[in-house]
């Protein structure tokens, strides 16, 4: 039971970890998109008359990106360490069901030990019963044949008594 519970929680545990990992992929495909559209309408406007451009809207696009690039790696790390975490997981599951097998195994060896040793003490039983009424039989013999020797032996007594 505590098997079945262990492996419930590692599948909901990883359930939850490839959906924030679909999740992360997701927010990075938004935010380069976003990235890429903000390229290219700031791009467009930041051209002056003259093809110049302003000093203040510059710094302001280099401050999206290096956020927007912080972001997406921030994204990026985290997706490897799900995936990481999503590798550890599964080796863990394979060889929680090795020894699962292993148990198992053992578990169906012992039970045929098992079912071998109670027919052996069934045989050695019945054998014990069968020696003890044989037993019994051969005192009751006995108890006869000493009762009949007491019967000659004080006929012959009396036998022996009764000769002049």
């Amino acid at each position: 039971m505590e098997r079945f519970v262990f492996f419930f929680l590692l599948d909901i545990r990883l359930k939850k970890l490839i959906d924030e990992r679909e999740s992360l992929l997701e927010q990075i495909r938004k935010l380069k998109a976003q990235l890429e559209e903000k390229q290219t309408s700031k791009t467009d406007h930041l051209h002056l008359e003259d093809g110049i451009l302003e000093n203040g809207t510059e710094t302001h696009v280099i401050d999206i990106q290096r956020d927007a690039n912080r972001q997406v790696s921030d994204l990026k790390f985290k997706l490897a360490k799900a995936e990481q975490e999503i590798t550890t997981l599964e080796q863990n599951v394979i060889r929680l069901e090795s020894q699962v097998a292993r148990y198992k195994t053992a578990s169906e060896n012992a039970e045929r030990i098992e079912d071998a040793l109670k027919a052996e003490k069934r045989k050695l039983q019945r054998e014990l019963r069968s020696a003890l009424d044989k037993t019994e039989e051969l005192q009751v013999s006995n108890g006869h044949l000493l009762k009949r020797l007491e019967k000659l032996k004080a006929n012959r007594s009396a036998s022996l008594s009764h000769q002049p």
